[in-house]
């Protein structure tokens, strides 16, 4: 059995790669986890040792690597943990490698720089934010406290609110018409002559031979034809407008208390 972890700086990062992982269909219904600093058992106090936070992910990444992680998700980041077989180990290292997980390295060397991770060696659980004593010395054998400041930064993202979904469909409709048709009909009449032939044309020999009359009878049938014509268009578009929100939060930064040991009772000065 694997497990990887990756961190990630906002949620919809975090889902999205949680979806490709779960299209995979390698991973069991249990094996995909997002933590934010929300998670029961995860606690904003670096003194603290998160026990029970940290030791449900334990052997999910290397213990020198916690500092980062717990920062991470201190600072509102999400932790993706991934449990998968030996077998399909290559397929999800490879997919998470794809998606907008931190860098740990780098963003190791810059939590190191601020100070919000302790300097490697230190002892976990102890940074310089805060610390009254085992501060660091400088080469010219003088102590130094950094003074850390949070700068806030808004940026923005993009969520999916809802939406309009258009659909043809095609319906049968009964359609009742009348036509009027012709029809023909060749009707036989005999009717009874008694008479001598007299002059003319014809005599006797005329009439007394083979004859055919032949008359067609028609009948109209209706046609059914069908035309397809456009009566109407659904048009769908989209209205782009911009509004300004205000974003209220708070950052936080050091201070330094200074206070003379001379043996006189005074004031500390800031």
């Amino acid at each position: 059995m694997h497990t990887y972890t990756a961190l990630y700086d906002n949620r919809q990062d975090a889902e999205q790669a949680q979806a490709e992982l779960t299209r995979l269909g390698v991973i069991q219904a249990d094996g995909l986890n997002i933590a934010d600093q929300n998670t029961t058992g995860f606690s904003a106090d670096r003194s603290g040792d998160n026990k029970g936070f940290w030791g449900s992910l334990k052997g999910a990444f290397l213990p020198e690597d916690r500092d980062v992680y717990e920062e991470g998700v201190r600072q509102g980041g999400y932790l993706l943990t991934v449990h998968v077989d030996d077998q399909n180990a290559e397929r999800v290292e490879d997919l998470l490698q794809q998606t907008n997980a931190v860098d740990i390295d780098e963003r190791e060397a810059q939590y190191r720089q601020t100070g919000l991770i302790p300097p490697a060696g230190m002892p976990a659980g102890q940074t310089s934010m805060g610390r009254t004593e085992g501060l660091s010395q400088s080469q010219a054998g003088q102590d130094a406290i950094p003074i850390v400041e949070e700068q806030l930064k808004v940026g923005k993202r993009q969520v999916e609110r809802g939406g309009v979904r258009v659909r043809s469909y095609v319906v049968e409709t009964p359609v009742h018409e009348q036509v009027t048709l012709r029809e023909e009909h060749v009707d036989i009449e005999r009717r009874p002559v008694d008479q001598p032939l007299t002059g003319g044309n014809l005599a006797a020999g005329d009439l007394l031979q083979e004859r055919t009359i032949e008359l067609r009878e028609t009948v109209e049938e209706a046609v059914v034809a069908k035309e397809a014509r456009v009566v109407e268009e659904v048009v769908v578009h989209k209205n782009v407008g911009e509004r300004v929100e205000a974003v209220d939060d708070t950052v936080r930064h050091t201070e330094v208390e200074v206070e003379r040991l001379d043996g006189n009772s005074r004031g500390p000065a800031r």
